[in-house]
């Protein structure tokens, strides 16, 4: 299942060239914001901008159109980050299923892992926007000016401050895609059969545990640190009542989440939580990001698969 574009009455010329960049819309939306169904809206509200614009005077739709998103996507983002003040507990980037990791789709697919869009959260609206724009998606100099609306002096340096922010924060070393799989099919494995000693010998020693329950669910409101501890957290999961659902209803599966290996786990009727990894240079676990908030469940719950979002 894809997200369907929106559709005007009769199918034109605007439609197709609106489809036609629709997955780069999403694709800088989704980065810039952090949460598909923002990143939705704002590629709703730009086929509406598109729509009622004169297409006439447009020389160029792609840069016309990216400009309309950027913009969105930076007041979406300023109005999102006053009301994450008072959410409960951590905030964490909603998950979205993506294609299969390919050596091909490295790069695109690291810029949308779990791992990046919570370091991109450190930024300013600007600062993620030209960020996005030139490490991702290769735009000039003069062209983000212009999509951002800001001088080319100004977009240096909002790069500049970006690149460097991201770069203190990011792993130096990661773990190679073949390592990354491995291990991840072993941390399931382990989970599921609730084997303690497994899951430790593929945590590393200062793992740390984010969950996102949005206190819609209860998660533990604070960070979840070191391995013994970790590890205990997950082995329980195999014979525990979760979310009202006993480990006999609930199943879990391997699949491609945020660009990279992860874990879904599903009850009767929805989604219950996710998982993805991050991982030191010896390859073993050092984050995991659970999300369990209902509210950012609805893309996964539905199955919708954003195929060329990494590729």
């Amino acid at each position: 299942m894809t997200r369907p574009v929106p559709r005007p009455q009769q199918t034109g010329p605007d439609q197709l060239t609106f489809q036609q960049y629709r997955t780069l819309l999403f694709s800088v939306a989704y980065r810039v914001l952090g949460t598909a169904a923002d990143a939705e809206d704002v590629v709703q509200d730009a086929w509406l901008k598109w729509s009622a614009a004169d297409r006439s005077q447009v020389a160029d739709p792609k840069a016309y159109l990216t400009r309309i998103v950027s913009n969105l996507s930076m007041d979406q983002l300023r109005s999102a980050r006053r009301k994450r003040e008072t959410y409960v507990g951590p905030w964490l980037p909603e998950p979205i299923l993506t294609g299969p990791d390919t050596a091909e789709g490295v790069a695109a697919s690291d810029s949308v892992s779990t791992a990046l869009l919570v370091v991109l959260e450190t930024l300013s609206p600007l600062e993620r926007a030209v960020f996005v724009l030139k490490e991702v998606f290769a735009f000039s100099y003069v062209e983000i000016a212009e999509a951002v609306e800001r001088s080319e002096a100004a977009v240096r340096q909002a790069a500049h401050r970006a690149r460097e922010h991201v770069q203190a924060r990011r792993p130096r070393f990661p773990a190679d895609r073949a390592r990354r799989r491995d291990v991840t099919e072993r941390f399931f494995a382990a989970t599921t059969g609730g084997d303690i000693n497994a899951l430790m010998e593929l945590l590393s020693p200062d793992v740390t545990l984010w969950t996102d329950g949005g206190g819609k669910v209860r998660q533990a409101l604070k960070p979840v640190n070191g391995r013994d501890t970790v590890a205990r957290w997950f082995a329980a999961l195999a014979g525990a009542t979760y979310q009202g659902l006993e480990p006999g209803q609930m199943r879990a599966e391997l699949t491609s989440v945020n660009g990279g290996p992860g874990v879904v786990f599903r009850g009767p009727d929805r989604v219950i939580a996710t998982l993805t990894f991050d991982f030191d240079p010896e390859g073993r676990i050092s984050t995991i990001h659970n999300m369990a908030n209902p509210d950012k469940l609805h893309a996964v719950t539905e199955g919708v698969r954003y195929d060329g979002l990494t590729g």
